[in-house]
Parts: C-alpha cells; sequence; structure tokens
C-alpha cells in the first residue's frame, strides 16, 4: 500500500480515497496497485457489500497520471511509463468487472486516469465543481484507460468530441451525456457519503434524497452540429464539416482542432471508430496498450507534455506537423500488435 491512497473498511463499506491533493491526485503506478489490491481483496470478502471512491483535500477527484514521469520514461526506454499503463490498465479492467456496487464521488476535476476510475463504477456522483475531460490530444497522447470503450457509447457524437477536442464538460452535461448518473450539492458530500457508509444497501434513496437537478446542459443546442460532424470518417472531413456549419461553436471546435497533435487526433479517431465495435472491455484494454507502449515514447508525447506542464509555454511542436503528414502506415505501426510476451493482460479471475 501507499500512504496516497487510504484503502480501509468502514462498516459493509471498502472506502478507498486519493491522497495525493498537491498533484491533484494525479495518478502513478503504486496508487494504482494499492487500489487493485483493496479491490481484490473486498471482492471476496463477504463483509463489503459496496466499494466507495472518493478524495481528501478540496481541490478535485483526480487530473490524470504523473505526466512528468512518462515523458522522463518516453525519453529514454520507456520501461517505466509501459509498467503504469499495464498496472493501470488492469486496475480500469478490474473496475469495469466488479462484481459488486462501487460509487464514486466525482468532485471536481475528473480527467484522464481519472475517468479510467470514475466511468466504469455502478454509481457516478457530480457535483457543481465537476468538470470532465480528456484532454489527452493536447499533448500528443490519446483518451485511454478505456476511452475507447466509453466514448463512443455516449450520446450520439459526443464521445468522439470530448475526445478529439478535449472539451471540459460541468455537471449538467455529465448527467445529460450519463458520464454521471447521479448529481448532489458539493456541500451535501459528507452527509451523503455518511448515509452510504451507515446503509450501503439504501445507496439509491441516498441519492435520491441527497441530490439534486444540475440544471440545464448546456450541451443540448450544439448537439446537431457535434454529431453532424463528428460522426464523419476522417479527422480531415470533421474539419472540413466545421467549416461548412461556419457557426461560432462550429469555428470554435475546428480551432481547437488545429491545436492538437494531429497524430494524437487520428489515432484517437480511429481508436473511437474501432472501439465503437469492440466486443469486450478488455480487448479495448489490450488495444490501447499497444498504443500506449508506443505513442508514450513518441515526439509528440513528450513535446506535448513539455509545452503544457513542464514549460507551460502552450506551443508545442508538433511531428508531424499536419494531419496529410499522418500516413495510415504511421497509424498501423502504432496499432499493430506487440512482440510475443509483451501484450497487456488482465488480472487472472480466480
Amino acid at each position: 500500500m501507499t500512504d496516497e491512497i487510504i484503502a480501509r473498511a468502514e462498516g459493509a463499506v471498502g472506502r478507498i480515497s486519493l491522497n495525493r491533493p498537491g498533484a491533484l491526485h494525479a495518478l502513478n503506478a503504486a496508487m494504482c496497485a494499492a487500489i487493485t489490491q483493496a479491490l481484490r481483496a473486498w471482492r471476496e470478502d463477504p463483509a463489503i457489500a459496496l466499494v466507495l471512491i472518493d478524495h481528501t483535500g478540496e481541490r478535485g477527484f483526480c487530473a490524470g497520471g504523473d505526466l512528468r514521469m512518462m515523458a522522463a520514461s518516453g525519453a529514454g526506454d520507456g520501461a517505466e511509463a509501459r509498467r503504469f499503463f499495464f498496472t493501470e490498465y488492469r486496475m480500469n479492467a478490474l473496475l469495469m468487472a466488479y462484481p459488486k456496487p462501487v460509487c464514486v464521488i466525482m468532485d471536481g476535476v475528473v480527467m484522464g486516469g481519472g475517468a479510467g476510475i470514475a466511468l466504469p463504477c455502478r454509481y457516478r456522483v457530480a457535483s457543481e465543481r465537476t468538470r470532465f475531460a480528456m484532454p489527452e490530444t493536447g499533448i500528443g497522447l490519446f483518451p485511454d484507460v478505456g476511452g475507447g470503450w466509453h466514448l463512443p457509447r455516449l450520446p450520439g457524437e459526443t464521445g468522439m468530441w470530448l475526445a478529439l477536442t478535449g472539451a471540459r464538460i460541468g455537471p449538467g452535461d455529465c448527467l445529460a451525456l450519463g458520464v454521471a448518473t447521479h448529481h448532489a450539492p458539493g456541500e451535501s458530500l459528507s452527509a451523503l457519503k455518511a448515509a452510504i457508509i451507515g446503509d450501503p444497501l439504501a445507496i439509491e434513496a441516498h441519492l435520491a434524497r441527497l441530490g439534486e437537478d444540475p440544471g440545464a446542459a448546456a450541451l443540448a443546442e450544439h448537439r446537431a452540429c457535434i454529431d453532424a460532424a463528428f460522426g464523419l470518417g476522417s479527422v480531415e472531413a470533421i474539419l472540413e464539416a466545421l467549416s461548412e456549419d461556419g457557426s461560432p461553436f462550429a469555428l470554435d471546435q475546428q480551432a481547437e482542432l488545429m491545436r492538437k497533435s494531429p497524430q494524437a487526433l487520428k489515432a484517437a479517431h480511429r481508436q473511437l471508430t474501432l472501439g465503437r465495435g469492440r466486443a469486450t472491455f478488455e480487448d479495448e484494454m489490450a488495444q490501447e496498450y499497444r498504443i500506449a507502449a508506443r505513442v508514450v515514447q513518441s515526439h509528440d508525447f513528450i513535446e506535448g507534455v513539455r509545452a503544457v506542464i513542464i514549460d507551460k509555454d502552450q506551443d508545442p511542436v508538433w511531428s508531424p506537423a499536419t494531419l496529410a503528414g499522418v500516413s495510415e502506415a504511421m497509424l498501423n505501426a502504432i496499432f499493430a500488435p506487440l512482440p510475443p510476451g509483451e501484450e497487456w493482460t488482465p488480472w487472472p479471475t480466480a
């Protein structure tokens, strides 16, 4: 275990609190391993009826993975970053198939790796502070941790829009799209957690009693534009459709896409297109591990982390610099199976 994860039994509830507030609870391999250890122990424990996942502090649930570590590793042999992805994806798959109900409190920032923890949970509680995003294309990465499974299954083409633009959505849109299942005001979250711990079998009654309407979904007025453009068969076609639409919203999305890594955009588009028809979540994680194992050592990922996280100049120099420069052969190489013995595998079920 690690002190960056607090795992304990409280009555019939197994409670996991992310405890790295100084880094907005960004995940590292030790944290993922600790979460996995607790989940595997409670899965077989008849005294545990429900798992509750939250965070300490006030700054937000989870901003993603430890990008500085990943970029430093990617600049070398990439081994540490691959170990992290392998461990994290096993945690994601364990949560996805977990036989007991899991409730996550999605208070504040929920991005990247935080979304990978939250989206498999049965009960996903947003607050007025919730800001959900998958911003990976802006750092040369791709929406991993199961993004290729979860996002294409959101209504219409909202998942592709989230994946490519990295847009942030608030609680109203989270609830409308099914990213969140419930909403509760921040001032009620302590009472909600106490109620769940006091009687986990009555969780739905607690959520109904302490929840409230988050208000209108701001995205609703733009759904026609999103569904028309982001369902097209290539990133180039999406950009053209947004240009032809010509509305302020469409042109804002076009401008946002033009700032992203061309390679990451094309990889994410292929990932979600394939993921929509994927047979199992574990199959998706195996594919995402292949992509991650290669992209983490790419120029664009290392450059994206430098520009956005380290130097913060917000001016990455992508290579290739244009969508036209990203060939099918390049994408095929990113998506190809790994050598024997290097593929991702889930935890054994027994």
